[in-house]
């Protein structure tokens, strides 16, 4: 490992224990809630890190794949403890949040970053408007309940089992196109510097920490919203979709200043994609075993901006090319759209 490979390990072991400290010292829940957030999102830079280490064993498509996969990993836990802890708004909020994160905020960060330093950036790849159109094609699928039981449709009442066949529908799509996002990608990562024991052993550490910290973020979510006056809805949907998206933050970003645009448009869209097709369901059929009761029947707005995520990111993919002023629009729309939520 690098001198700066090192740090990252030693700040983030840090942060971790701070959060554990504050947690079983019953501290401030503010201090707690932003301690436990800011370890998630180091939690998941370090699984990147990780990720990013397997590349040049992998391919960058396969690399890129369980760097999505992997990455999404804190959203998982922090849904499954919300689930024991019966916030069923929350997890709903933090799924539309990661899509609608990295659709909006992460790719209008990397394309105002990439255009600042490098101008406009072509925009080639076909697997970016292919990961871009399935995403659309995924959002649409995850609205249909909420349309259904919006427009009170004979299928709302049978919501619960409709959610289900979404859910089934969606796991299959994304097993039937996985080839897709294992195959090459343009702009080959660096040779691994970490031995493939060091690389599975931090991953391994990652998910293990990921698991505490989650644990310690939903405690003190509920006080810490209420002491900010934030509603549980916004906690969601920023707090928990910035802190689980780190890694899409730094890679996209990075990559897009590197000049390899494709690259991090498949990266970032890719790891919504994956919310959408894998995480999502894998939640829903995980909830079948807790007490709480989850549909993908979201509340009207989050249905509409979880579509208006997906249709944005298509259209600025499909124009094939990047520039700095969309990436302000596409931060300046999610920076609405959060405020919209701040009151829920």
């Amino acid at each position: 490992m690098t001198r700066r490979d090192g740090a990252e390990l030693g700040v983030t072991t840090a942060l971790v224990g701070l959060a554990c400290v504050l947690d079983l010292a019953g501290a401030n829940a503010v201090l707690r809630f932003a301690a436990a957030a800011a370890a998630l999102a180091l939690l998941a830079r370090l699984v990147g890190a990780a990720t990013e280490q397997l590349g040049g064993r992998l391919g960058a498509g396969g690399a890129g794949t369980v760097q999505s996969a992997l990455g999404n990993l804190p959203e998982l836990f922090v849904a499954l403890f919300a689930l024991h802890r019966g916030l069923i708004g929350v997890v709903k909020a933090a799924l539309i949040g990661c899509v609608h994160a990295n659709g909006l905020l992460v790719l209008g960060l990397a394309f105002f970053a990439g255009g600042l330093r490098r101008g406009v950036q072509q925009l080639h790849s076909s697997r970016a408007r292919t990961i871009a159109t399935l995403t659309l094609l995924a959002a649409a699928t995850l609205s249909i309940p909420t349309f259904a039981h919006e427009l009170h449709a004979h299928a709302a009442a049978h919501e619960r089992t409709l959610s289900l066949i979404c859910a089934g529908v969606l796991l299959v799509v994304f097993f039937a196109t996985l080839p897709i996002f294992l195959a090459g990608e343009p702009g080959a990562l660096a040779r691994p510097r970490w031995s493939l024991g060091l690389t599975i052993g931090v991953l391994a550490a990652a998910a293990v920490g990921a698991v505490f910290v989650s644990d310690w973020f939903v405690s003190a979510l509920e006080p810490a919203t209420s002491s900010l006056h934030m509603s549980e809805t916004f906690a969601g949907l920023v707090a928990v979709a910035i802190a689980g998206n780190a890694v899409e933050n730094v890679v996209g970003v990075q990559l897009a200043m590197r000049n390899q645009a494709d690259f991090a448009v498949s990266v970032i869209v890719n790891s919504a994609l994956q919310v959408a097709l894998l995480l999502t369901p894998v939640i829903l059929f995980a909830s079948l075993f807790f007490s709480a009761s989850l549909t993908l029947v979201f509340p009207p707005l989050l249905a509409v901006v979880l579509l208006l995520a997906a249709v944005v990111t298509a259209v600025v993919v499909y124009d094939g090319e990047s520039t700095w002023p969309e990436g302000v629009v596409l931060v300046g729309l999610y920076v609405v759209i959060a405020a919209a939520f701040w009151w829920d």
